[in-house]
C-alpha cells in the first residue's frame, strides 16, 4: 500500500498544493481505506459501519446490504488490489441477486441480521434504481476483474431484471416513469421522468448490451445499444430547455415543449411530466450525465459554470440540489418534515454529500481543469476529516449551510467515492472510459 500511496500522491504532480495539503491527501486516502474496510461483511458491503453506528426505528435498515450503496461501492473500489475487498464485491452482488423477486425486481436492500429483503422504500414505494445500479455494477465488476462467475450464475435473472425495468416505460417513450420518492431520494418529491433515473437507464442499457455481446449475443446487444441511443436523444431533448426552434414530435408541441420555450437552461433540469417540470438543478444527476458520457463537453462546461457560479461546492463539495425546496413552494410536500430529514439544506433537499463531492472533483478533472480538481479534492478531504464523535468519519451527509456532519459515520459510498476520485486524478482527463 505504501508504493500505491507514493504513486497516487507524487509531490511533483501536486506542485500547486503545499506540503501540508499533500500530506492531508495521503492521510485521507488511508483513512478512506480504513472506513471502507469497516463495511466489509460476509454478505457484502454494509451501508455504514455496523460497529460504529447506533440504529433504532427506521434506522435499522442501515444494517443492510443496499443495492444502490453496494453497487456504487463496488464500482468505485475496482481499482483496489485487495482480496478482502474483491470477495466483498462479489458477495454484495450475490446477496442482492439471490433475493430477486419472481417478477425480476432487485431488492432495495437485504437485512444483514435477518437476511430479509426489502423491495420498497417509504410508503411502500418501489426502489427503481436498485436494478439499474446492479446491472451497471455487474458489468463493471465482471469486465474489470475478469471474474464472470457471478454473471454466469445469474444470467437468466439479469434479463428478468431488465424486463422489469423496461416495463416502467409505460408509454413507450423510451424513458422510465418513476413513482414519487421511488429512488435514492426516497423521502423527496421526484416523480414521472426523473433525470437521475433516466441517466442511469441510459447507462444500464449500454452495460447490458456489453454483457450480451460478451456472451456472443451480438444482435440482441445491438437492440439494446439502439435503445440507449434513443434514450440519450430523448433525454437531451426533454431535459434541456431551449428557446431554439425545434420540430415537435407527433405533431403539435406538448405542454412541456411550450413551457421549455420560455427560457434556456444551462443544465439538465431535475424532472419533467406531461403537465409540469422542475427548473431545479439536480447536481448529482448532472454530474452523472457527464461522467456516464450522456452529455458532451460543451454542455458539461456550461453546467459547471452554472454550478460553480451558484456555489454548490460551498462550504464543502457538494450540495446535491440547487436551490433547496422551501415550505410554500409548489414542490414542497408535508412529508419532508418526517424525522426533520428533508428540511431546506438537509439530506436530499440540498444537503452536502461527500460521495457526490467525489463525482464533482472527477467531473472537473474530466473537463481538463486538473489543478482546480486537486484543490477541490483537498476540500473534499477536509470535509471527510470531520465527524460527529471523532475525526475522519466519512459521514453520509452534511448540512448544506453549516457543513456539519449529520449522517451515519463511516458510510461505505463516501469512502469508496473518495478512493475512486484519488485514482481518477491520475488518468488523462481526455481518456473516454467507463467512469460511473
Amino acid at each position: 500500500m505504501a508504493a500505491e500511496k507514493r504513486m497516487l500522491f507524487n509531490p511533483s504532480e501536486y506542485r500547486e498544493l503545499n506540503a501540508e495539503e499533500q500530506q492531508l491527501l495521503q492521510v485521507a486516502y488511508q483513512k478512506a481505506l480504513d472506513a471502507l474496510r469497516r463495511n466489509i461483511t460476509p454478505d457484502g458491503f454494509s451501508a455504514c459501519s455496523l460497529a460504529d453506528n447506533i440504529v433504532y426505528g427506521t434506522d435499522a435498515n442501515y444494517r443492510a446490504v443496499w443495492a444502490r450503496d453496494g453497487a456504487k461501492t463496488i464500482v468505485w473500489t475496482l481499482d483496489l488490489d485487495d482480496d478482502d475487498v474483491r470477495r466483498c464485491q462479489a458477495a454484495t452482488l450475490r446477496t442482492l441477486l439471490r433475493h430477486q423477486s419472481p417478477g425480476g425486481q432487485i431488492p432495495g436492500y437485504v437485512c444483514i441480521d435477518t437476511e430479509e429483503p426489502a423491495y420498497m422504500g417509504v410508503g411502500g414505494i418501489a426502489a427503481i434504481d436498485a436494478g439499474l445500479w446492479i446491472v451497471i455494477a455487474l458489468w463493471r465488476y465482471s469486465h474489470e476483474t475478469g471474474d464472470w462467475s457471478v454473471l454466469e450464475e445469474f444470467r437468466p435473472q439479469l434479463q428478468r431484471a431488465m424486463d422489469w425495468l423496461a416495463a416502467h416505460d409505460s408509454n413507450n417513450c423510451g424513458m422510465l416513469e418513476i413513482p414519487e420518492a421511488g429512488d435514492w431520494t426516497d423521502l423527496f418529491a421526484r416523480s414521472y421522468h426523473v433525470l437521475y433515473d433516466e441517466v442511469l437507464w441510459y447507462r444500464c442499457l449500454i452495460c447490458y448490451a456489453n454483457i450480451l455481446e460478451h456472451f456472443g449475443e451480438a444482435e440482441h446487444a445491438d437492440d439494446y445499444r439502439r435503445r440507449s441511443r434513443h434514450v440519450q436523444r430523448v433525454i437531451l431533448r426533454s431535459f434541456w430547455p431551449s428557446t431554439q426552434p425545434r420540430e415537435a414530435e407527433g405533431g403539435l408541441p406538448s405542454f412541456t415543449d411550450v413551457q421549455f420555450g420560455l427560457g434556456d437552461s444551462r443544465y439538465l433540469v431535475a424532472q419533467i411530466s406531461p403537465f409540469a417540470f422542475s427548473w431545479r438543478c439536480d447536481v448529482y444527476a448532472n454530474l452523472l450525465a457527464f461522467l456516464m458520457n450522456l452529455i458532451d463537453r460543451d454542455r458539461a462546461m456550461m453546467t459547471f459554470r452554472f454550478m460553480w457560479g451558484v456555489g454548490v461546492n460551498e462550504p464543502w463539495p457538494v450540495q446535491n440540489l440547487y436551490p433547496p425546496v422551501h415550505a410554500g413552494d409548489p414542490e414542497w410536500r408535508e412529508y419532508f418534515v418526517v424525522n426533520l430529514l428533508n428540511l431546506p439544506d438537509h439530506y436530499h433537499n440540498g444537503g452536502i454529500w461527500p460521495f457526490i463531492g467525489g463525482l464533482w472533483v472527477r467531473y472537473i478533472h474530466k473537463l481538463g481543469m486538473c489543478d482546480l480538481a486537486k484543490r477541490e479534492l483537498v476540500k473534499l478531504a477536509q470535509l471527510c476529516a470531520l465527524g460527529v464523535s471523532h475525526p475522519w468519519e466519512f459521514n453520509e451527509w452534511h448540512h448544506g449551510r453549516t457543513g456539519r456532519p449529520m449522517g451515519k459515520s463511516f458510510q461505505a459510498w463516501s469512502a469508496a467515492s473518495f478512493l475512486q476520485t484519488c485514482h481518477d486524478l491520475h488518468v488523462a482527463p481526455n481518456v473516454e472510459e467507463d467512469s460511473e
